[in-house]
């Protein structure tokens, strides 16, 4: 284990596109393997220890999405001892290939899945849509599925015009409905953001008994860079592993939203939209105080301005009205 830690510290940053996927089938085939499964799909094995990750990934994404472009499970094999196969798409394809049934096929039929104590799948966006369907296979799995789509058959999401393109590609075939396929994981989660409408309507498709959908407004569709960011990720990532309550400890680490820019500029905005001004400048107040932000300082001070001139117009009207 520690010489797989040691040589997945190896940057495969500067690469791209194919040169990238060399770079890593250097690296995979000393720790476990690589295997090119059709034009727009491979997948990369790391053997290390009797938990299993598998995550579904593009490769636009996995190659800027960290400073050193590794595969998002690396940092589980490195700190917690876990395996991961991870999966690869030249751009969201959501894994519809006959060529990715096929090798779970394989796997299924290999006992595979039978030979780790247990198993996750993770998956964001179109990939959070693979880690359900595919979840099928190994029952009994845990899944974290991000802004998951719940399928892009038009019959069913003609609602949905974000994925034209996609609307020739199959839905209804094997590994078809996503929420159909997490009937045989012992748990799911979905974290998802309300405010971003059709995110929230394929959420709502997810709804199962075994199905936790937690909510994270304010942080748009890509909730893996924003978990990254917020570095609440790899502790839920790690939380899930340690089979503790999800929705409880998901909560308690998105508090960190507390200390972030960005989501209290977003909050504000709403506050302020609602005029619910003193709401407003308590999140300024939070902000300059936490952050040692002086625009939001500035913010409140003219919050309380106006606050001031609404009070003297209101004191000024109740006077008229009682001379008249």
């Amino acid at each position: 284990m520690q010489d797989v830690a040691h040589l997945l510290e190896e940057t495969l940053a500067g690469q791209s596109g194919q040169a990238w996927l060399g770079a890593l089938e250097e690296l995979a085939d000393e720790v476990g393997y690589f295997q090119p499964l059709s034009a727009k799909h491979n997948a990369a094995f790391v053997d290390a220890g009797k938990t299993l990750l598998v995550s579904f990934e593009t490769l636009q994404s996995v190659q800027t999405i960290k400073d050193k472009a590794h595969p998002i499970g690396f940092e589980m094999v490195r700190k917690e001892g876990w395996s991961l196969l991870s999966f690869f798409s030249d751009g969201d394809t959501w894994f519809r290939d006959p060529s990715i049934y096929r090798y779970f096929d394989r796997l299924i039929d290999d006992g595979f899945f039978e030979d780790f104590d247990q198993v996750i799948f993770y998956g964001a966006g179109s990939c959070g849509y693979a880690a359900s369907a595919f979840s099928v296979a190994a029952p009994g799995v845990q899944v974290l599925a991000l802004s998951p789509q719940a399928t892009l058959d038009p019959r069913v999401t003609e609602w949905d015009d974000r994925f034209s393109r996609m609307r020739r590609t199959s839905f209804s075939d094997r590994y078809g409905y996503a929420p159909d396929m997490l009937d045989a994981a012992q748990r799911a989660t979905v974290i998802y953001d309300p405010k971003v409408e059709l995110d929230a309507i394929h959420a709502a498709l997810f709804t199962r008994p075994n199905v936790d959908k937690l909510r994270m407004a304010y942080f748009g569709s890509i909730l893996d860079q924003q978990m990254l960011r917020l570095g609440i990720f790899y502790p839920l990532l790690s939380a899930i592993g340690a089979s503790d309550p999800i929705p409880s400890t998901f909560h308690m680490l998105h508090r960190e939203r507390r200390n972030d820019r960005n989501y209290l500029r977003a909050v504000l905005g709403d506050t302020e939209d609602a005029k619910r001004w003193g709401f407003a400048k308590t999140i300024c107040m939070h902000a300059a105080e936490t952050l040692n932000a002086p625009r939001f300082k500035k913010r409140a001070d003219q919050i309380d301005a106006l606050l001031e001139r609404e009070r003297a117009q209101a004191s000024q009207t109740e006077g008229r009205d009682n001379i008249n």
